[in-house]
């Protein structure tokens, strides 16, 4: 039985049928475990060449800003330009600095603002990197994959980050930061490889526009309709909150937890193996309707875990609620990802996946710079137990504005699927099939 027959038949793994996504999870997997390696040593790294949280904050800031302030060029490049070159120069890119700062460290050469240089320029890759991949993803599958591809991707991704960061912590008490960084950078091999293979048919070619109409276009999109910036306020509220606990960890692991490096590496792979556990169970799902639902009740789950974990001083317990705030993550930011992407018409999806990682990781910057300088003064577990405070709230107000957002989805869907240029010229209250019964989980996908 071949492998395209063999994932036919599946629910959970039937995006894999498709040999060119088969090739793109095989190299990105491979990938993103050095990815993990990276980043949980350069924590380390940071933290013991510094011992200092502000400093962790810092590096954070400057790895994650290029994200908010080039993503929109990102975007735009995805949508004008083929999609697997801008992936292939991407990666490539992120391979040499990789290598560049493994060769640094184990030259014994490395300091601080090496290190942060460094991971800006990784974060300006990644302002391309990410719309692109994002969109590149439903020109491996077909249309109804597409919720099982992205699922399967978080998939992907975080069992990289459960493998990665355990590999890390014993990597760095064994052999030092320098060989996790040369080895991710060898990683990239394998996605480069992987994505030379592929084989997608060529785009339509879109009408040339100035770049700024071109931007403009993305915003206005954006900001018109109800559904798309919801999603995206509520991912910006726990990126900017939430997910800067985990630049804090290697306090927690040293002077909360008392675990050290290889505690450091478990602790975050706990994180992982929730993340993996969240993303199986959506790449479960064979609709979008209810998707809402699940990232908003998520982001108030991942807002609980935050704060039952600042207050934790035994390991054993910390483990279990960084698995919750794993799982509780993936299914945040997985569902508003599927829905962004169900949301958007072909020529606009780079662009809005582009404001996506604004809101994921290009506001992760200042809550990294206002954390480290929180955890600086107040503490480590007082500021993540705030971020967690402020996830619960951002959740209890969007669960209310479900009702109203739902209608606005289905009718911006059906005006994806009609072609028509706005969701006023198709019908209110369309389903996403016409042969489909009407959802007990609501008339709508959020």
């Amino acid at each position: 039985m071949s492998a395209a027959s063999l994932f036919e038949r599946s629910r959970t793994f039937r995006a894999l049928r498709h040999r060119n996504y088969r090739l793109f999870v095989g190299g990105q997997l491979i990938s993103l475990i050095g990815t993990w390696l990276q980043s949980v040593a350069q924590a380390w790294l940071v933290y013991r060449l510094a011992d200092s949280a502000l400093l962790l904050g810092l590096v954070g800031f400057a790895g994650q800003l290029p994200v908010l302030l080039l993503s929109p060029l990102g975007g735009a490049a995805a949508d004008h330009l083929d999609r697997r070159r801008v992936l292939v120069a991407t990666q490539t890119s992120a391979m040499v600095l990789a290598l560049l700062l493994g060769t640094l460290t184990v030259a014994h050469r490395v300091t601080v603002p090496a290190v942060m240089a460094i991971a800006a320029g990784l974060g300006v890759v990644n302002a391309f990197d990410m719309p692109t991949r994002q969109s590149f993803v439903l020109e491996m599958v077909v249309r109804e994959d597409l919720a099982n591809a992205i699922a399967l991707n978080s998939s992907m991704v975080n069992a990289a980050r459960m493998l990665g960061p355990a590999v890390a912590g014993v990597l760095v008490a064994a052999v030092g930061e320098g060989w996790c960084f040369i080895l991710n950078g060898l990683s990239y091999v394998a996605v480069i490889i992987a994505l030379l293979r592929i084989r997608v048919a060529p785009r339509p070619r879109r009408r040339p526009a100035s770049m700024l109409n071109h931007l403009g276009e993305g915003f206005r999109f954006a900001a018109r309709h109800g559904p798309i910036r919801a999603l995206l306020a509520l991912v910006g509220v726990v990126s900017l909150f939430g997910m800067p606990y985990a630049i804090l960890m290697p306090v927690f692991a040293d002077r909360v937890l008392h675990v050290g490096a290889t505690g450091l590496g478990v602790l975050m792979g706990a994180s992982g193996v929730g993340a993996l556990c969240g993303a199986l169970m959506l790449a479960r799902r064979r609709a979008v309707k209810g998707l809402g639902r699940w990232a908003v009740g998520a982001a108030g789950g991942f807002g609980v875990s935050l704060i039952c974990f600042a207050v934790s001083r035994r390991p054993g317990l910390s483990l279990a609620l960084l698995f919750c705030t794993g799982l509780a993550t993936v299914l945040q930011t997985a569902a508003s990802n599927t829905l962004l992407q169900t949301l958007s018409p072909d020529e606009m999806r780079g662009r809005v996946m582009s404001l996506f990682s604004m809101t994921f990781l290009g506001l992760a910057p200042f809550g990294a710079f206002f954390s480290g300088a929180s955890a600086q003064r107040i503490g480590a577990p007082a500021t993540v137990a705030i971020g967690g405070s402020v996830c619960v709230l951002a959740s209890l107000y969007f669960s209310r504005r479900l009702p109203a957002l739902r209608d606005q989805a289905r009718a911006l869907l059906a005006a994806n699927e009609a072609g028509a240029g706005d969701p006023a010229d198709t019908v209110v209250g369309a389903q996403l099939d016409p042969h489909d019964p009407p959802s007990p989980d609501g008339p709508g996908p959020t």
